[in-house]
């Protein structure tokens, strides 16, 4: 199993440190140094999710990951995710196709419609058209990536493209390209249809519950000619690590309440207890909280169900001390990323 992080790039008072609040060029300097032990320790890839809020430092991450990859030298470096509906697809192309040409081969694309709307509106889209501009973008996306000269007669929301070769070319040929979901059936299904890896975000409830999912999107892939065996499954949640379980969740506990509360407050949700975040970071919860053995013993437990080939931790949710957060890093990459390794079997790269 490939084991990775991922963040958003969370820029918001840090409540560990009388909610200080860093300027957006010392946290993407944060950021990067994440990106770089990450490397460093041998894990196999990074994602970065795309957002235009004022909470969110990434609105332009392949930048970011590009910078990451002059100072990296065998992580894949991925968004989680872009926003395709509100994306040009020629020029999502480019940019990883260049991103991929940096790091000599370690560019993923990430796509999906995403589970904030700030883009539309900033973009000039309809939110009705939420799903058509996704379908249409992703079919062009993967036309171009093909290769060749583009023929492409337009849709709604695409304009046509007469025989056209896009430049530069990657050095991967399939440049790799991901579908993310939060649980909706369409979208699994979509990313089968296409025969497209999928990475499904588990962020709240019973993760188990999702197994008929990744079943139902390996089941579907078949009935439509793919092989399922060739098409991994990603699973990536929440989640902070520390020497100590207890500690683990008295630091992660309140920036990952104040973001999810102030999300919720925009979405009609009640704020993030202290209970319903400890019962989260249970065995059976949904969130990776805890000490290295429980973060292991967590990750063995869900591939029992998912048989997945990748995971990733979203190190944080809100914003932690960058001390704290490179302290988990490292966790990961020494304590759990061999541990797992060892009982599945993988042969990972090592650091």
């Amino acid at each position: 199993m490939e084991l990775g992080l991922y963040s958003f790039a969370e820029n918001t008072p840090d409540p560990l440190n009388g909610d200080q609040l860093q300027s957006p060029s010392d946290r993407l300097k944060d950021l990067l140094e994440e990106i770089e032990l990450a490397d460093q320790l041998g894990l196999a890839f990074y994602g970065l999710g795309e957002h235009h809020r004022p909470d969110f430092v990434a609105s332009a991450p392949v930048t970011i990951l590009a910078a990451a990859a002059a100072r990296t030298k065998t992580i894949r470096l991925s968004t989680a995710v872009t926003v395709l509906s509100s994306e040009d697809p020629i020029r999502v192309w480019q940019q990883f196709a260049t991103l991929d040409l940096i790091s000599n081969g370690r560019a993923e694309i990430m796509a999906g419609r995403g589970s904030f709307i700030e883009s539309f509106p900033l973009f000039g889209l309809d939110l009705n058209d939420y799903d058509s501009l996704f379908e249409e973008k992703l079919e062009l996306l993967l036309k171009i990536r093909e290769g060749g000269k583009v023929n492409w007669p337009g849709s709604a929301h695409t304009k046509p493209i007469p025989g056209i070769e896009l430049y530069p070319k990657p050095v991967q040929d399939p440049l790799p390209v991901w579908i993310a979901v939060g649980g909706t059936p369409n979208s699994v299904a979509r990313a089968a249809y296409y025969g497209l890896p999928l990475m499904i975000a588990i962020i709240g409830g019973q993760p188990r519950q999702f197994a008929p999912l990744v079943q139902f999107y390996r089941e579907t892939a078949e009935k439509v000619g793919r092989d399922p065996t060739s098409l991994p499954v990603g699973i990536s949640s929440h989640g902070f690590i520390a020497a100590d379980s207890q500690d683990a969740r008295d630091i992660a506990f309140p920036a990952h309440s104040a973001a999810m509360s102030r999300i919720g407050k925009e979405r009609g949700w009640p704020p993030t207890t202290r209970a319903q975040f400890d019962a989260g970071a249970t065995p059976q919860g949904a969130y990776f909280m805890g000490s290295p053995q429980e973060i292991i013993d967590k990750i063995l437990m869900q591939h029992e169900w998912f048989k997945h080939d990748r995971f990733g931790l979203q190190l944080s949710v809100g914003t932690l001390p960058h001390d704290k957060v490179m302290q988990a890093i490292e966790l990961y990459g020494t304590v759990v990323k061999p541990a797992v390794d060892k009982a599945l079997g993988t042969t990972s790269r090592s650091a």
